[in-house]
């Protein structure tokens, strides 16, 4: 069952810097300068990383708060890449949350593994790419 399509853009700043606009929000993503950036913002690899535990920390957050336990928590990632195909192989997110009691972390644990971004990369996702090549057309 589809829910209601969201939109952000992206926008080509210059070299590999751009702006993603997001609901009135803006974000810059960059390559660090070893990889030909100026490292003035995350990377998207970083930026998917901290997708993934920012969306465990809040799931865990609304556990916690929602029982009535105190609801502090931090998330600390950590990833590997592979290649054939580039991709991050492996996160690992270690998570502080002193509020959960010990009778319940198991119940925890399911919890932060049924985050939005979890799930997706668990049961995959559709990726479609359309091309508007613009004035780029009348060169093909």
């Amino acid at each position: 069952m589809a829910v209601a399509q969201r939109q952000l853009t992206v926008r080509h700043r210059e070299g590999p810097l751009f702006d993603i606009d997001v609901r009135g929000h803006r974000i810059i993503v960059d390559q660090p300068m070893e990889g030909g950036g100026s490292d003035q913002a995350p990377t998207p690899t970083e930026l998917f990383v901290a997708s993934v535990a920012s969306c465990a920390a809040f799931y865990g957050y609304s556990y916690l708060h929602r029982r009535g336990l105190p609801d502090r928590i931090d998330v600390v990632a950590r990833w590997t890449t592979v290649r054939k195909p580039d991709r991050v192989g492996q996160i690992s997110l270690h998570v502080e949350a002193p509020g959960v009691p010990l009778d319940r972390i198991d119940a925890f644990r399911r919890v932060l593994q049924t985050c939005l971004v979890h799930n997706t990369l668990h049961h995959g996702c559709e990726m479609e790419i359309e091309f508007d090549l613009g004035s780029l057309e009348a060169i093909i």
